[in-house]
């Protein structure tokens, strides 16, 4: 091998060897930037896990709440309606009869009331009829008065009974308005003869 040669192969070699000297040198500061830049990237990780936690945690109770809202609104809703059907069929205790059915009144999936039986599900207002002939005690008395009601208080106006007293329980938004003026003029005259002491 001539001087040259090997001159030229001594600048190859020490050519390669200062690549691979910058290269080692490029991938210790690399590595040194990681492991000082890692705690950094660890804690905002750390941040960002604990953020979204807190996000799905909260998403969660927005659904949870989101979930009860709407179920004690579709009760609300059919708790009306119960008590609407039984106005209609002329319950006048509705309290009574809405709290002695109002758990066996479900929905089905396409938003009908039912109630289940033993003879499979019945609508509603089939179910409400049935219970308000079982249940004659929850509709208005069909006579005024009691035993010793007499035929002159039984034909006497709406409002008006007897010798011109005054049932105050048939007093209504809506009533006739002759009715109501013939009650004005009792509790007129009511009134003078209180204040002129002939009523005791």
């Amino acid at each position: 091998m001539s001087i040259r040669e090997e001159q030229q192969d001594n600048k190859t070699a020490t050519g390669d060897d200062l690549r691979s000297m910058i290269r080692q040198v490029f991938s210790e500061f690399a590595s040194l930037e990681k492991e000082r830049a890692e705690p950094a990237y660890k804690a905002e990780l750390q941040e960002e896990k604990k953020r979204r936690e807190s996000l799905e945690r909260r998403v969660n109770e927005l659904v949870e709440e989101n979930k009860k809202s709407r179920l004690l609104a579709e009760q609300a809703e059919r708790y009306s309606i119960i008590r609407s059907e039984l106005q209609k069929h002329g319950v006048t205790k509705v309290e009574l009869a809405f709290k002695a059915m109002k758990d066996e009144v479900h929905r089905t999936a396409d938003g009908r009331l039912v109630v289940r039986g033993p003879e499979g599900e019945e609508s509603l207002t089939d179910y409400i009829s049935v219970f308000v002939q079982e249940n004659p005690e929850l509709l208005p008395a069909r006579m005024a008065g009691g035993s010793g009601a007499t035929a002159a208080q039984k034909a006497a106006p709406p409002a008006l009974t007897g010798a011109g007293s005054i049932d105050l329980d048939r007093i209504r938004p809506g009533m006739d308005p002759t009715d109501l003026a013939r009650i004005r003029e009792e509790v007129a005259r009511m009134a003078q003869q209180a204040l002129s002491g002939k009523i005791s």
